[in-house]
């Protein structure tokens, strides 16, 4: 199908800091029903500004609901596996589809958007097991590993280290490039911010969030908290994070951690934003900057060859 396409717009970021308090943050709390949660996120994404000629279609990856989000001329021999936030318990391909689309503008590639299983429901390993299936499938499609890429923010930002993580420790190929986006790396919440500069996330949501998809694991564990796993021998990393947000020394904390793992790492701060302000792509002038910024990562980071040795 095609997208309903809509010019981008420019709104303010004091209105969209101060809708989000009013309107997103209420609605992410603990005492929130959960179905009530994912159903409002999905309303308030409304219709997202895509940019012209965008085609989104619903697909299946290695037997999973995903939607492919593409623009007329795209690179087929690439493709970005997007994992989408929202604290393993909410977030859907719907909520994303602006980001998904900004991105595949940016990158000239189709992108992915995983709709994985969600916590309480299902806990670790699902989300994670799903991500694997979903890189394996791409795979077995016929894109070389070099050609992929991995995109997630929040809780998807942490996902997609742990795909990476376990990708290497399963002997698999690597993607050749990942972008963390706001990324959720600790899941036991052991150095948070100052929650009242965060127009969006709330620490007591956060740990909820954590507890349902942790369930009976170790929330420390590198497959949930890949900030405390080797981050030697990953691919080009690029990682945003707001100035305002409550998970701001999770990004902080793996620069300096994939530095000193000598895994080339690449950072940029975000005066004045928030928590996966990327979501506002289309709607907000930063955001769309900021996509387009991860975008030219993607695109032009240097891929090493296949080893034809093995």
């Amino acid at each position: 199908m095609t997208a309903a396409a809509r010019k981008p717009g420019v709104v303010p970021r004091p209105v969209v800091r101060a809708a989000l308090r009013s309107g997103v943050r209420p609605l992410l709390g603990p005492r929130v029903p959960v179905a009530v949660q994912r159903r409002g996120l999905d309303l308030l994404s409304g219709v997202p500004r895509l940019p012209a000629g965008t085609r989104v279609s619903r697909v299946r990856l290695g037997g999973l609901p995903a939607e492919r989000v593409g623009l007329p001329g795209a690179d087929t021999a690439r493709a970005v596996l997007c994992l989408h936030g929202g604290g393993y318990v909410t977030g859907s391909p719907r909520t994303h589809r602006a980001l998904a689309a900004h991105l595949a503008a940016a990158t000239c590639a189709p992108v992915y958007v995983l709709d994985y299983r969600l916590a309480p429901e299902h806990p670790y390993p699902a989300a994670l097991d799903d991500a694997t299936d979903a890189y394996q499938a791409l795979l077995a499609q016929g894109h070389g590993p070099q050609n992929l890429s991995l995109v997630g923010d929040s809780a998807g930002g942490g996902l997609a280290l742990a795909l990476a993580l376990r990708l290497r420790a399963r002997g698999l190929p690597p993607p050749g490039a990942l972008a963390l986006l706001s990324p959720w790396l600790d899941l036991t919440l052991s150095a948070p911010g100052d929650p009242r500069r965060d127009p969006l996330l709330r620490l007591a949501w956060l740990r909820w969030c954590a507890t349902g998809y942790a369930a009976n694991a170790d929330p420390a564990a590198p497959e949930l908290s890949p900030l405390f796993g080797d981050l030697a021998c990953l691919p080009p990393i690029l990682v945003h994070v707001g100035s305002d947000e409550v998970l701001r020394s999770d990004t902080e904390r793996l620069v300096t951690r994939a530095e000193q793992a000598g895994t080339p790492v690449s950072h940029r701060r975000l005066d004045g934003l928030w928590h996966a302000a990327h979501l506002h792509a289309g709607l907000m002038t930063e955001s769309t900057a900021a996509v387009r910024e991860v975008g030219r990562f993607l695109a032009t980071t240097p891929r090493p060859e296949p080893d034809a040795s093995g």
